[in-house]
């Protein structure tokens, strides 16, 4: 993959909604589970149901900068949508499972497919991002063949062989036990954007982290900062925030939350002790 060239310093990420989030690694522009529909629209999530979006997304697709990558946990109408596919250049390589690659290739976008624990690089001159596959279970195992895969990712950036910045991103995952291997493979992890939600199939079954799976999730893989993303963009949550927080202050967690709004960009050098020099 050949990178943009943004600024070599620049770490920051900006919350757009939902789980979609623009990060800027050094010369890499990256943005994760693209979703662009508006408040109103309806996003598809299989098997005949819909869900309605309650909040705008901060940016259009108009917006964006031009990107390295795509990062795309699974194919659902809430991470994928329509408005993503017919805006999105075909050309910025979306690293996504085999079974969304397979669809996206067949409509005309370059993929990268990962299995778990399949890592992915792009290479600028001393700059490395790399991008490792997480394992996910988007609901309980007697009832995984209904829904898509799914994958969480470890993004490392390092510059000069030396790392930057950590980040996990748990894609819509249950907080299930394989996640543990998570932090012994990749320890020190700077930030951990957590899907939360509590989404429920037909209204009775968990398919994403409610607060107390997402603080257990968080005490299990043991980020510096703990960011809440996928928390009230759809009809379909069931969990606020507020009980992520109370969970996690209950699990003794060392995470501290940090909070994004639509649209603000954080500095993410500033979590990992390692502060940006932009300030755009």
């Amino acid at each position: 993959m050949t990178p943009t060239g943004s600024s070599h310093q620049d770490l920051s990420l900006t919350f757009v909604g939902n789980a979609t989030v623009l990060l800027r690694l050094g010369p890499f522009t990256v943005l994760t589970d693209p979703n662009f529909l508006h408040a109103g629209q309806r996003a598809y999530l299989g098997y005949g149901l819909w869900s309605k979006r309650l909040r705008d997304p901060a940016l259009a697709i108009q917006d964006l900068p031009a990107l390295d990558a795509i990062v795309l946990s699974h194919l659902h109408g809430d991470h994928w949508d329509r408005v993503a596919e017919r805006g999105l250049s075909k050309h910025a390589p979306v690293v996504t499972t085999p079974a969304a690659a397979r669809t996206l290739a067949k409509r005309g976008f370059e993929t990268e497919s990962l299995r778990t624990w399949q890592t992915t690089e792009i290479v600028d001159a001393d700059h490395r991002l790399t991008i490792t596959a997480m394992p996910g279970k988007h609901a309980p195992s007697p009832l995984q063949r209904l829904l898509p895969e799914v994958m969480g990712s470890i993004v490392d950036l390092e510059t000069g062989g030396q790392r930057r910045i950590r980040l996990y991103i748990s894609g819509d995952t249950l907080c299930v036990p394989e996640l543990a291997e998570v932090a012994r493979r990749y320890p020190d992890i700077d930030a951990a954007m957590v899907h939360l939600g509590g989404t429920k199939l037909l209204k009775l079954v968990l398919v994403t982290m409610d607060g107390e799976q997402g603080a257990e999730l968080v005490k299990m893989v043991r980020p510096r900062v703990a960011i809440p993303i996928h928390t009230d963009d759809y009809t379909v949550f069931t969990s606020p925030v507020s009980e992520f927080e109370e969970q996690l202050a209950r699990s003794r967690a060392t995470a501290t939350v940090q909070h994004v709004e639509r649209g603000e960009r954080l500095d993410l050098g500033r979590l990992s002790g390692r502060s940006s020099d932009a300030h755009p």
